[in-house]
């Protein structure tokens, strides 16, 4: 059965190390196009911050960012649905994240807003490129709900016991998952890539079995189980690589045009 749609995450996934689309992987995707198949991007980050990853490929169709939270079309602006975090959970779980003392930022209207700018700050805003909004007070500011919130830590096992510490608390209503080891994020229930990854097949009038989903990380893993072929990268953790149909070579390795050119474009010549 041909495929019709392919969904990639972007960091550590699609990108490589220096946060670059190399041409091996750009060219595999231009002749994946051609050929009829939609590409999507399915990402933690901002919409803003995966825009210019779509415009560069000259994706059409609408982009799954925020884990799912927000889908919204990379050309006409139109957003398919927006899953923000519940109000009525928005200030017991800022209230238990600071008293951690991690760095924590929420984000609203797309836009990325904090209290202090620390080190964790400037390493996201490094990697995503995205300008930060400063406020007095986080949960003073968040008046409307917003799309999600994160937590950073380098210290992973810290940040895991956060993670146990909100799961118990909220776990039975809010999305809590790794984007990486050191990104703790707060969604809601329904934000997922999973989810929104079979909303999109749907709307598209495709059939799981016609879907590829490619990624590296614990965030990935619902979209990898849903696709008719689920695909992790080679640089992904061991426990991640349990749920893949097919474990392709790194992103350093230009895995997802491996993926492309192996199940999409074998015979039509790359």
């Amino acid at each position: 059965m041909p495929y019709r749609l392919v969904a990639i995450d972007l960091d550590d996934t699609l990108l490589n190390n220096d946060l670059q689309i190399s041409p091996r992987v750009q060219a595999a995707i231009q002749r994946t196009i051609e050929q009829g198949v939609q590409v999507t991007l399915a990402t933690g980050r901002m919409f803003r911050s995966a825009y210019p990853f779509a415009q560069q490929m000259g994706l059409n169709i609408p982009l799954i960012t925020y884990q799912g939270a927000l889908v919204k079309n990379s050309q006409s602006g139109e957003v398919l649905y927006h899953t923000p975090l519940p109000r009525i959970y928005v200030r017991p779980v800022l209230e238990l994240i600071n008293t951690y003392g991690y760095h924590v930022q929420a984000y609203v209207d797309d836009e990325l807003v904090m209290e202090k700018y620390t080190a964790e700050a400037q390493a996201y805003v490094d990697q995503s490129r995205v300008p930060v909004k400063l406020v007095p007070d986080l949960l003073s500011f968040l008046s409307q709900e917003p799309t999600k919130i994160l937590v950073i830590n380098f210290d992973e096992p810290k940040l895991n016991a956060m993670a146990e510490d909100l799961n118990h608390r909220f776990g039975e209503h809010l999305y809590i998952t790794k984007s990486k080891p050191y990104y703790l994020e707060v969604l809601h229930p329904e934000a997922t890539k999973g989810k929104a990854l079979q909303a999109l097949a749907s709307r598209l009038e495709i059939r799981r079995e016609e879907v590829i989903a490619i990624g590296d990380s614990f965030n990935d893993i619902d979209m990898i189980q849903y696709a008719g072929l689920g695909v992790v990268m080679g640089n992904a953790r061991e426990e991640i690589k349990q749920y893949a149909d097919y474990v392709t070579v790194s992103n350093e390795d230009d895995g997802v045009a491996e993926v492309l050119e192996k199940f999409v474009l074998k015979g039509v010549g790359i």
